[in-house]
């Protein structure tokens, strides 16, 4: 019989696609399942957990007072498909409420002003003291679209994406290398979301605060997709770049131990929509989950 390794290597091959996973029961640390879950990969949005959790970090601090209001001028903003990017006239948000949108709707132009409210320092330390060594936040969103137009050659960011769909131009951009770009381990992940669950990261409030925006996301066609029961939650985070696409999350089922569960994918093609590659994100994740799946005690 294949084992669910073997299954998930299947699932992404299928999709056409490279991928690494890495799974574990939230309450054990040796209930674990990888597929090249150690290797580095680009974290696209996903970088937005960090910089939630550090701001998150910056609150109970007391350096940051999360009702406090921001105007924000959308015209000056990152572009952005979601959120603040999308409106026309300015806006006054309290810097928690502006988290919230990074998180529930990936906006990039919320991401950017809140890193540049607390820093990268803020980001790198938080990271440092949770002891995950490969993960490294390098810049904004912001900073990210300003190399893809001088590395594609373009003049704005809608040509520099153009550019990225286009099968038959072999562009190496920087946002797919790890060595480059904000990056992680699929392993560093899950550990990073079991050690929030635990309580371990933030005060009660804020991990209570972090719970509830992440199951808020509104993005259900990768790992959601694979879990629609009743009374089931997903807690997530995604991230999408050209070819890149990832989704880390909790799965809760009623009853028992959470499980985390980090996908990051590299698809051969490098089409804007890519249904397969985001099915396989869920199916690989269900297999995953339903591996490490155990009752909490009676």
């Amino acid at each position: 019989m294949s084992t669910a390794t073997d299954r998930i290597r299947a699932v992404f091959a299928d999709a056409g696609c490279s991928g690494w996973l890495h799974a574990r029961r939230c309450s054990d640390d040796e209930a674990t399942l990888s597929v090249h879950g150690e290797e580095r990969v680009v974290l696209a949005s996903v970088y937005k957990l960090p910089l939630f959790l550090a701001f998150c970090a910056e609150v109970d601090a007391g350096r940051i007072d999360p009702r406090s209001e921001l105007r924000i001028e959308p015209s000056e903003c990152t572009p952005g498909s979601t959120g603040i990017a999308t409106m026309r006239d300015p806006v006054t948000m309290s810097r928690r409420d502006i988290a919230a949108s990074m998180m529930i709707v990936s906006d990039n132009a919320a991401a950017d002003v809140l890193l540049g409210e607390i820093g990268t320092v803020a980001v790198h330390d938080m990271l440092a003291r949770l002891g995950l060594e490969h993960t490294n936040i390098v810049g904004g969103t912001a900073d990210m679209y300003r190399r893809l137009i001088e590395e594609t050659d373009s003049h704005t960011t809608v040509e520099a994406f153009k550019a990225l769909t286009d099968n038959d131009a072999a562009w190496s951009v920087s946002a797919y290398d790890p060595a480059f770009t904000s990056a992680t381990t699929a392993e560093e992940m899950t550990r990073l979301l079991a050690t929030v669950w635990a309580g371990d990261v933030l005060s009660a409030e804020q991990t209570g605060f972090v719970r509830h925006v992440m199951r808020s996301q509104i993005w259900p066609h990768r790992i959601a997709a694979a879990f629609p029961y009743r009374g089931v939650s997903v807690a997530g985070k995604t991230g999408t770049i050209g070819i890149i696409r990832n989704e880390v999350a909790v799965v809760e089922f009623p009853g028992e131990h959470p499980v985390a569960v980090a996908v990051f994918t590299r698809a051969a093609r490098a089409e804007p929509s890519l249904p397969l590659v985001d099915a396989a994100i869920g199916e690989a994740a269900r297999i995953a989950v339903t591996e490490l799946r155990a009752p909490l005690p009676a």
